[in-house]
């Protein structure tokens, strides 16, 4: 059955929402007096206890196996590192109380047994709030850290992953219950040949959050097999639309319903008092991210050379692009870079471009920009619509980002209908509404509700110790 634009006669549907930790992206603002560190405790507690302030089902953490490299040296975005994702959010677990707390781990260099063990000690840590966002890489460059190396071929990540994802629940489904002893498990497969008994009992949700990011065909019919929550990019009414119809009639073949993959684009917000100044503010924040080093580095990863004596502020390169350049290392480089690099000159041709004036008119990152009102009403549609069931927000900022969409925004949607005033449970399937794992015992706590406590701002919710 395909989706269709909501009607007045359909209920309205109450949105996910969570948030992505600003980061080693070209999102995050570094250049702001308001920016903290990005590996400090503090910052990461800030954001996560804001998300569980304004009720959000998830904290999203990324991660990177290998510091980036521009024209051999390393990218300035990475310079102090990233921290191992699981380790804080089992931190974060004991600062916080109902919000879900996902981590970004690679299926291509970890093994089904020690990950799953990980991830079941954090659902357990937790009380059942534990998330895993399963990537993929084929890359020499980032294998160069492991044994194998580079040694998996494109064609078979996905491969890999939906065998990975598969292992590590047989492992999770081992152990029947946690007054239970563990069943022996045995698999035998393309990617894993392992055996013995899993270590850790049966956590209170069966099997954490899966959630995946690929945008890809193949990504797509992964997601629509393995996952429980699919990252989208799609930023668009139009394109989400199509997305959403594209991923859900996908379901059906797998034997699942509609409502067991969660579609969550992940979106930026900026806000203003009028249109005119969110506008403006936004503006703003795209000239403080691409800043003129870094306008050069960004079309450097389009032309693929060295364009260190080119003015930001001139034109851009005559000359095609080497599509074989190596200069960008753990960055995805376009497909087809030579046709990027033509519809680029084509808009700095029309508009008068310069450089830097092309990059930010290019990548363009700002999802929603408006006052508080016209925000929410947008994504109040976005979901009526089926264009997502709810959305992951970037904030530009470390670590206070998300205190206006939570103090501004979140009560208006909850006016609204579209979110919820309180949390209903303590699990993060139970936030997102997913179904519990195939024979698995209801382990959920009772607990009373969690409400927003009305009046208070995200500074009072917090507390001063992380502002």
């Amino acid at each position: 059955m395909t989706s269709t634009h909501r009607g007045p006669g359909r209920a309205r549907r109450r949105m996910h929402l969570a948030a992505h930790f600003p980061g080693v992206n070209n999102t995050t603002v570094w250049s702001d007096p308001r920016s903290g560190s990005q590996i400090d405790f503090a910052s990461f507690e800030h954001l996560a206890r804001t998300a569980e302030a304004g009720l959000f089902d998830f904290f999203f953490l990324a991660e990177g196996l290998r510091l980036r490299e521009h024209n051999g040296r390393v990218h300035d975005l990475d310079v102090v590192g990233r921290p191992e994702s699981i380790t804080v959010l089992n931190a974060l677990a004991a600062v916080t109380d109902r919000l879900g707390l996902a981590a970004t781990v690679n299926a291509t260099f970890n093994e089904p047994f020690e990950l799953a063990r990980r991830l079941a000690t954090l659902d357990h840590l937790s009380g059942g709030r534990a998330g895993w966002n399963v990537v993929t890489s084929s890359d020499a460059f980032t294998g160069e850290n492991f044994r194998r190396g580079g040694y998996l071929d494109r064609a078979d990540r996905y491969t890999r992953a939906a065998e990975f994802v598969a292992t590590a629940r047989e492992l999770w489904d081992s152990w029947p219950s946690s007054d239970e002893a563990p069943r022996p498990f045995v698999h035998q497969g393309r990617q894993f040949d392992i055996a013995g008994r899993f270590t850790v009992p049966r956590s209170p949700q069966g099997h954490p959050v899966v959630i995946q990011a690929g945008d890809s065909s193949d990504g797509r019919e992964f997601a629509a097999s393995s996952a429980d929550v699919i990252f989208s990019r799609h930023g668009t009414l139009e394109g989400g639309r199509a997305f959403y119809t594209d991923v859900k009639d996908r379901l059906a073949r797998y034997g699942r319903e509609r409502d067991e993959l969660k579609i969550m684009p992940g979106v930026t917000v900026v806000l203003g008092d009028t249109a005119a100044e969110a506008q403006e503010r936004a503006a703003e924040i795209r000239h403080q991210q691409i800043s003129p080093q870094n306008a050069l580095h960004t079309l450097e990863q389009v032309w693929g050379v060295d364009l260190s004596d080119h003015d930001p502020d001139g034109p851009l390169p005559a000359f095609d692009p080497d599509p074989d350049s190596a200069l960008v290392q753990g960055r995805v480089r376009l497909a087809d870079p030579v046709t990027a690099a033509a519809k680029w000159r084509a808009l700095s041709e029309e508009k008068g471009l310069s450089i830097r004036q092309t990059v930010i008119e290019a990548t363009g990152r700002q999802s929603f920009i408006g006052t508080p009102e016209a925000v929410a009403a947008e994504l109040v549609e976005f979901v009526d619509s089926d264009a997502a069931d709810g959305f992951i927000l970037v904030p530009h900022l470390t670590p206070a980002g998300l205190d206006g969409f939570v103090d501004r925004v979140v009560p208006l949607l909850q006016e609204r209908g579209a979110f919820r005033t309180e949390y209903s449970g303590r699990t993060l399937r139970s936030h997102l509404g997913l179904k519990a794992p195939a024979g698995e015992r209801a382990t959920e706590p009772a607990t009373e509700p969690v409400s927003e406590r009305v009046g208070e701002s995200v500074t009072e919710r917090v507390g001063e110790s992380v502002s």
